[in-house]
Formats: structure tokens, sequence, C-alpha cells
């Protein structure tokens, strides 16, 4: 059975839940989204990662875990080229021992949006 962790971030209109506990696994998606439910479309590389990170933080927070706890990460930008200013801000918030990580050049859903990140958290 699943149970849905509120993070703290409003609702999308999308079928769509921040954050799932199931079998003692979190898993969680986000994006550069601001805490009134908008999506940074015009901020850099490292201001749009910088906000999804912190989102995944608060995330990961509010479900009584730390960074510490996140076990893989994977990566969805929009230009490959933008991977050694991801990996900058990246290291704001993780540190050694590192997540298991993938990284993918994709094009995402919402126009301007440059990064969106999947975790799972043990």
């Amino acid at each position: 059975m699943k149970e849905v962790i509120d993070v703290g971030l409003p609702p999308f209109k999308q079928p769509f839940s921040w954050m799932v506990r199931a079998g003692g696994v979190l898993y969680t998606a986000h994006g550069p989204v601001r805490e009134d439910g908008t999506v940074d479309t015009t901020g850099t590389i490292e201001q749009q990662a910088r906000l999804t990170f912190s989102n995944l933080q608060r995330a990961v927070e509010r479900a009584g875990k730390t960074l510490d706890d996140v076990a893989q990460v994977l990566i969805y930008m929009t230009d490959v080229a933008d991977m050694p200013a991801i990996d900058a801000v990246y290291r704001e918030f993780f540190r050694a021992p590192w997540p298991n990580r993938s990284s993918a050049g994709v094009a995402l859903v919402v126009p301007g949006m440059k990064i969106e990140i999947v975790a799972y958290v043990a």
C-alpha cells in the first residue's frame, strides 16, 4: 500500500503526487517549481537546478529523512551542455558517498523548464 507524503508544495492539475512511500522506499520527482506552484521557465540552469534540488531537500526532510538517505537520482535536462553547471549545484546538496545517478538529455513538457529529477530515498 502506498502513502502520499505532504511535501508542502501545491498540487498540480495533473494526476501526480509529489512523494509516495511504498515498501519503505520514498519515490519523488521535482523540477524548478516555486512555492506558489509556478514553474521557473526563465531562470538560468543554475537557478533552476538549485530550486529543483531545494524542492527535493524539502520533500526528503518532510518525510523525516535527509539527503544522505537519497539512494538514486535521475536527472533529465534539455541541454546536455548544462551538465557541468548541474554538477556544481548537485555538489551543494550532496556529498560522498554519492547517490547512484543517471543523467539524460530530453524534451520536457513545460517550455523553458531546463531540468527535472526523480529520486529514490531509502
